[in-house]
């Protein structure tokens, strides 16, 4: 079992991503933003995080660069998970430190397999 955190503005987004991750044994965390999820990450120390992209005020770009940039946080990988499907954003997602980059709607399978793989190094 694994501690997730699920960064999400969107209370359907996150419901799903919590329900999919609970299902398959993982405790989960949740921040409604950028800011919050920051925080929450370096308070929790949780063992990935699920980073959506387009939020108010921080966004997941910045702050996945903050979370891979810190050094009480850089060890913990990022998956970017958004709707922002364009090579420039996977790319620029990967520049911020990000170890893998999905797009919604995102099915149970991959989200797990995408997650196994990371928390593997």
């Amino acid at each position: 079992m694994a501690r997730i955190l699920i960064v999400d503005d969107s209370p359907t987004e996150m419901y799903k991503l919590a329900a999919m991750l609970e299902k398959n044994g993982h405790q989960v965390y949740k921040a409604e933003n950028g800011a919050d999820g920051v925080a929450l990450a370096k308070q929790e120390q949780p063992d990935a995080v699920l980073m959506d992209i387009v939020m108010p005020g921080l966004n997941g770009f910045q702050a996945t660069r903050q979370l891979t940039k810190s050094a009480e946080t850089q060890h913990i990988p990022v998956i970017i998970v958004t709707t922002k499907d364009q090579e420039t954003d996977r790319v620029w997602g990967k520049r911020q430190g990000a170890k893998d980059y999905l797009t919604k709607p995102i099915d149970e399978a991959t989200l797990i397999k995408t997650l196994d793989a990371v928390l593997a190094g």
